[in-house]
C-alpha cells in the first residue's frame, strides 16, 4: 500500500525529514513530487519512531517544506534484469545510458541481495586465466573468490582493469558461459570515456555489463552502484548457469561516499572519520562472491581500490584484507621503473590458489614451481639489501646469481605488455626458465621427477642473451 505524506519537517543537505509517518521501512523507496511538477526518488535512510530520514538521489534544491507531496513506495530499490544486459552501458543506479533504449525486464529484483546459507556454498574450485603471468602462476583467480587489487593514486590500475576484462576467461567446458560486470564510481569523465572505448574497440562489449558512476554524479549512487552490479551477476550466474567476474573501481571512493553519507545523518565517526559500520557494509558488498550447490554458475570478485598515501593499513584496504581471501598488490617502486603491470609478487596472495591448481585444472607443476618462484624472488630482496650496504662487488656467487634472476624475472615475468595474453602454459614454461637461470642445488622447493622434465640450463642461458 502507497502511503502520501503533504510537507516536510527538515531539509537538511541531501536528506530530508518526514515526522509523523507509520509503517514505514528501512530502505524503502520513496517518490518526491516537487511544485512544478518534476518527482524524484530517494530511499529511508533513517528511522527513529515516527521521523524518517530520506535521502533524495537529485539532491534537494527546489523542494519547499510546505507543499512538496512524498509518496512511500512500499518496496526497496529494485532492477529490472534480463539477459540483454550483456553489452549495455548503465549509470550507477542502473539506468541505460548507451541510447540502446530501455531493458525489457524479465524481473525486478532487490540490489541488496538475500543473505546466503553458508551451508548452501560451494568450495571455490577451478581457475579463471586473466593472460597475465603475475596473477596466473603466483596469485592465481579462483572462480567464486573474492581477490582485490591494492593500487595507489596515480597507478596503472584503470589499464589494468581493461586488460583482465578484454583477457579473462575460464577454463575450456561444455555449455559454460562467461561474462563481466563492471562497475566504475566516482571516475572523472575521460577515465569513464577510456573504460568504454577499450571495451568497445577490443569487442569485449558484448560480454560485459558496465555501470559507470561519475565524479559529480549524486554520492547516493556511488553507494547503489556495487549492489546494482552484485544484483545482475547474481541473476547471471545463479539463474543462466554463467560463469561471473565483477570488476568494481574504485572501492575507495565507495568508502568516502559511505563516509559522507554517514556525517550528513551525524553519526558518530570511526577510523579517520568512516562510520562504524564500514566494516559490516564493505562485507555486504564482498561476501555476495561464491558457488551455489545446485547451481553452474560463479560469481568472481575483483574489487579494485586505492590506498591513500599508498598506506596498507589505510581502513579501506585494511578491512578489506580481513573480508576477502588474498590482495593482489602493486608496487610504485616498480611503476616508477616502467615495470607494467607493477605487481608485487612478496606481500601478495590467493588464499583458494591452492585448491584451484594443478593437475586437473592448470599443470601439476603449478604449485610446487609458484612456491620456488616465491622463495627465490625473496632471496633476491635480502640480496638486494645486501648490495646496498657492502656493495655488490661484495656480495657471493650466490647472492650474484640471485640479481641476476631477480633483474630477468621483472624484466621478463613481471613485465608484459598491455597486449599480452598468456597461456597458464607458456607462463608455467617462462617460470621454469628463470628458474634454470639458478643452480639445480638452490631449488629446495622442487622433486627431483620436476627438475628432471623441466629444468633446461640452455634455456636459461637463452635469457641471459636477451639481456
Amino acid at each position: 500500500m502507497k502511503l502520501q505524506y503533504i510537507g516536510l519537517k527538515e531539509i537538511n543537505g541531501p536528506l530530508v525529514v518526514i515526522d509523523h509517518v507509520s509503517s514505514a521501512s528501512y530502505d524503502e523507496m520513496v517518490q518526491i513530487n516537487l511544485d512544478d511538477g518534476s518527482t524524484r526518488m530517494g530511499r529511508i535512510v533513517q528511522i527513529e519512531g515516527e521521523k524518517v530520514v530520506i535521502q533524495v538521489f537529485e539532491g534537494t534544491r527546489g523542494l519547499s517544506l510546505t507543499n512538496t507531496v512524498t509518496n512511500l513506495l512500499g518496496h526497496p530499490m529494485e532492477i529490472p534484469l534480463s539477459k540483454e544486459m550483456l553489452g549495455r552501458v548503465f549509470s550507477g543506479s542502473g539506468e541505460p545510458i548507451d541510447d540502446l533504449g530501455a531493458i525489457h525486464p524479465d524481473k525486478y529484483v532487490d540490489i541488496n541481495g538475500k543473505a546466503l546459507n553458508p551451508v548452501a556454498r560451494t568450495y571455490p574450485r577451478n581457475y579463471i586465466n586473466t593472460g597475465i603471468s603475475s596473477i596466473d602462476c603466483l596469485m592465481t583467480l579462483i572462480r567464486g573468490q573474492k581477490l582485490p587489487i591494492f593500487s595507489g593514486s596515480g597507478m596503472n590500475h584503470n589499464k589494468l582493469a581493461v586488460q583482465i576484462v578484454r583477457q579473462a576467461k575460464i577454463a575450456e567446458e561444455n555449455g559454460q558461459q562467461f561474462g563481466i560486470v563492471f562497475a566504475a564510481m566516482g571516475v572523472k569523465n575521460d577515465v569513464a570515456d577510456y573504460f568504454r572505448t577499450s571495451f568497445e574497440q577490443s569487442g569485449a562489449i558484448k560480454n560485459v555489463t558496465m555501470f559507470i558512476n561519475l565524479s559529480n554524479d549524486p554520492i547516493i549512487e556511488r553507494i547503489l552502484t556495487p549492489r546494482c552490479a552484485l544484483t545482475v551477476a547474481e541473476y547471471l550466474a545463479f539463474e543462466h548457469d554463467m560463469h561471473i567476474l565483477v570488476i568494481m573501481t574504485d572501492m575507495t571512493s565507495y568508502a568516502e561516499a559511505l563516509r559522507e553519507f554517514s556525517s550528513s545523518k551525524e553519526e558518530i565517526p570511526g577510523r579517520k572519520g568512516y562510520p562504524g559500520y564500514l566494516y559490516s557494509d564493505l562485507a555486504s558488498i564482498y561476501e555476495r562472491a561464491g558457488v551455489v550447490h545446485g547451481h553452474k554458475g560463479s560469481v568472481t570478485q575483483i574489487p579494485i581500490l586505492t590506498m591513500p598515501n599508498d598506506d596498507i593499513t589505510h581502513p579501506v584496504p585494511d578491512l578489506t584484507g580481513y573480508i576477502t581471501e588474498g590482495q593482489i598488490a602493486l608496487d610504485r617502486n616498480l611503476d616508477q621503473k616502467g615495470i607494467y603491470p607493477p605487481v608485487a609478487v612478496l606481500p601478495s596472495l590467493s588464499r583458494l590458489m591452492k585448491d584451484g591448481i594443478g593437475e586437473g585444472y592448470t599443470r601439476g607443476d603449478h604449485a610446487p614451481l609458484a612456491d620456488q618462484l616465491f622463495a627465490c624472488y625473496a632471496k633476491v630482496q635480502d640480496a638486494r639489501s645486501l648490495a646496498s650496504v657492502i656493495g655488490e662487488e661484495e656480495l657471493s656467487k650466490q647472492d650474484k646469481n640471485y640479481l641476476e634472476f631477480g633483474e630477468l624475472f621483472e624484466k621478463h615475468f613481471i613485465t608484459q605488455g598491455f597486449t599480452d595474453n598468456r597461456s597458464i602454459e607458456e607462463t608455467l614454461d617462462l617460470g621454469w626458465q628463470l628458474l634454470s637461470l639458478l643452480p639445480v642445488e638452490v631449488l629446495d622447493r622442487l622433486n627431483s621427477k620436476l627438475i628432471s622434465q623441466y629444468y633446461d640450463p640452455e634455456k636459461g642461458q637463452e635469457l641471459r642473451n636477451q639481456r
